[in-house]
């Protein structure tokens, strides 16, 4: 199967790996796609092992699953990489209601004893 991501990789060999804890993401980047794959699978126990723990009380594991599984996630596009610790994406996904949907948004990402975490992100339109 594709990744989800939009590697062009298959899965097996881009964000499974980092599914399964075989590796952790190598950058800011790989951390994001392996997490909207973690969306389009879903794995919401991913997700939240790769939230900075500080932040882990501002998300709940069963939602993160609950939205991986309502909606359809169609396509993921990297608009901007501002920073090494920041990425700019775009999700484009099909929600419940069967309309079209884009989920922009500039992600903070930090690194703490090198492993990659997500931080926040900032929704733009």
């Amino acid at each position: 199967m594709n990744c989800p991501c939009c590697s062009g990789k298959s899965y097996e060999e881009c964000c499974k790996p980092y599914h399964t804890g075989e590796k952790h993401a190598p950058n800011a980047e790989a951390l994001m796609r392996s997490r909207f794959s973690a969306f389009a699978i879903p794995n919401g126990e991913y997700l939240m092992e790769t939230t900075l723990p500080s932040k882990r009380k501002f998300h709940n594991k069963k939602d993160l699953q609950e939205w991986g599984e309502i909606n359809k996630w169609m396509k993921l596009e990297i608009v901007n990489k501002p920073s090494i610790s920041k990425v700019e994406f775009k999700a484009f996904y099909t929600d419940d209601e069967g309309n079209n949907q884009i989920h922009h948004e500039l992600s903070t990402f930090k690194m703490v004893q090198n492993r990659w975490f997500y931080v926040s992100g900032e929704f733009l339109e």
